[in-house]
């Protein structure tokens, strides 16, 4: 047996049962042994498709997926993928060929190629250890949650196993999964003790909470502090459904979720960077707020702002024995409170007031924020767009969000039913990825509708993957957000009177574009154009929809200001 038979067996067995990827002479043998042992895989139209696939299906899975391409221009095809997978600390094998040879035109530093975006190598270095050292690159993607890059030499990869390891690669242990971290008696503590001085506590859910378990155990924490609850981006719909929640924090919240925050005297990070995007910049940080972030990586703690309090445990964990620390040392409790229940047991009210309920309720969501609707016969408002696709597309579903001025819209105003509803693959704030992210996402969701939300920009950079949707018979909806611009540039640069020629395009019927792949597809220009896709729904969805929105161009998106700030 080969050591690239060997090696595919083996991964297989360790639990890699989705690759993706694009075959070429290097990587060909060890992936169909993967796919004879038992993977699915799935070849895109580009390695850069492939890897957003791959990231997008471990997010949703909550598996290790790999991705497998060719030596040299194989994995620099797939760099941009790789880096938005290894910035999302996503559990991602890539399977790369390599040459060693420097004389060769495949060569490139491919170790250097992976520190440089923040992946880990590793390498496939004799028959001996092949099979030990791909489990040991499984192992680190699971257990550290990293994106780890294994370099296959092509001399290695033809070398014959010996006969007496050969057997081992069909029976490889499945790395464990990453262990819970326990948190500290006295860190557990010190956040109840600044749990119960709170008087108006929010609670900032990101992707280290989105776990159903999480979710149960920070709202239980919740009710008993009388806590709103919000989320980051990528965890948005992790609270669905819950009266206090806020839906996501930072440059995508709505007015009132933002007057809110901003009000706390406690915000609790959640496995939670805290970062820029999610406090705007520290702007809804108070100056007189406590700041405690939770996360099972001690690294995390304080890396983008200063916080009074961290603590290094899991989320879960750390909310239940936060829950648990309150129990068993209740605090003296005086007047009407201590006569409200059990002592130890009753839940505070904090921010959680009669108007305020009524207030999230009527206003927290974006389609509830009265707008001007820029409507006009030849282009639709984003806004009036988005609220009818909400209204219009099945609950259960779940959405691919490229990167644009257009991307708060289907970000925000189509509402997600929970924490796998939102794949959102914006660590590195490329265009191009949103079409690939909803593969890899409906994959790992078949029971759900898949949407990609697209610019027009996004769109084109990433069509050759509509083959790939046509292909696997995705039932998908494509909705491109048509401005005939990159927007994010016209809006940043265009108030000051610079030149926009290199920014904006001629029309481009999309449309066109996607049936020649064999979707069905319709241009909207009005609300009226939207009962193409009431039919699409109704009917057997046999093909691929793509709805080609031509969008007003008029202004920027609320949250664009946020976002250049970090530039």
């Amino acid at each position: 047996m080969k050591v690239a038979e060997a090696v595919g067996r083996a991964l297989y067995a360790a639990g890699v049962g989705q690759v993706f990827g694009v075959v070429g002479s290097g990587n060909f043998h060890l992936t169909n042994a993967m796919v004879a042992a038992g993977s699915r895989f799935v070849a895109a139209r580009h390695e850069g498709g492939a890897a957003t696939m791959a990231d997008a299906y471990a997010r949703m899975s909550g598996t290790v997926a790999a991705l497998s391409v060719h030596q040299g221009p194989g994995l620099t095809n797939a760099m941009t993928g790789i880096a938005e997978a290894a910035k999302s600390r996503t559990p991602l094998l890539v399977l790369a060929a390599e040459v060693t040879e420097p004389r060769s035109n495949f060569y490139v530093d491919q170790e250097a190629l992976a520190r440089s975006v923040g992946a880990v190598s590793a390498r496939v270095t004799s028959a001996e250890d092949a099979v030990t050292e791909a489990l040991d690159a499984v192992r680190r993607a699971v257990c550290e949650r990293r994106t780890v890059l294994l370099n296959l030499p092509l001399g290695v990869q033809a070398l014959d196993v010996p006969d007496a390891l050969a057997g081992e690669s069909a029976l490889a242990v499945v790395p464990p999964e990453r262990a819970p971290v326990e948190p500290e008696f006295a860190d557990v503590e010190a956040l109840a003790r600044v749990l119960e001085k709170s008087r108006r506590p929010v609670f900032v859910a990101g992707r280290g909470a989105r776990s159903p378990g999480a979710r149960d155990a920070l709202v239980a924490l919740a009710e008993r502090h009388g806590a709103l609850l919000a989320t980051s981006a990528v965890a948005r719909g992790l609270f669905h459904g819950d009266p206090w929640s806020l839906d996501v924090s930072g440059g995508f919240a709505s007015p009132l979720a933002a007057e809110l925050i901003q009000q706390a005297d406690l915000i609790v990070g959640w496995g939670c960077a805290l970062n820029m995007w999610t406090m705007r910049h520290g702007r809804l940080i108070g100056p007189d707020t406590t700041v405690v972030q939770v996360d099972d990586d001690a690294s995390a703690l304080g890396a983008h702002r200063e916080v009074h309090l961290g603590v290094t445990g899991d989320v879960e964990l750390t909310a239940r024995r936060a829950l648990e620390t309150h129990d068993a040392n209740p605090q003296p409790q005086q007047g009407e409170q201590a006569r409200q229940g059990q002592q130890g047991q009753e839940a505070r009210q904090g921010f959680r007031t009669a108007d305020i309920g009524a207030s999230i309720a009527a206003r927290v969501r974006w389609r509830d924020v009265p707008y001007e609707d820029t409507s006009t016969r030849e282009r639709i408002d984003p806004r009036t767009l988005s609220v009818a696709l909400d209204d219009i597309l099945p609950a259960e579903r779940v959405i691919g969000v490229d990167s644009g001025n257009f991307m708060g819209y289907p970000s925000m105003y189509l509402s997600v039913p929970d924490e796998n509803g939102l794949c959102f693959t914006q660590a590195f704030q490329s265009i191009g990825l949103g079409l690939a992210t909803a593969i890899g996402a409906a994959l790992a969701r078949p029971d759900r509708l898949p949407v990609a939300a697209l610019g027009d920009g996004g769109a084109m950079m990433g069509a050759a993957e509509f083959d790939t949707v046509r292909r696997l018979g995705l039932p998908m909806v494509v909705v491109v957000y048509n401005d005939d611009a990159y927007g994010a540039e016209v809006h940043h640069f265009g108030p000051d009177g610079h030149p926009l020629e290199t920014v904006e395009f001629p029309s481009t019927d999309i449309a066109a574009v996607a049936r020649g792949y064999g979707f069905e597809a319709v241009t909207v220009r009005t609300r009226v154009d939207l009962k193409a896709v009431e039919d699409w729904l109704a009917g057997p969805r046999s093909a691929p929809l793509l709805v080609d929105a031509k969008v007003v161009a008029d202004r920027g998106a609320w949250w664009l200001e946020e976002a250049f700030r970090g530039h």
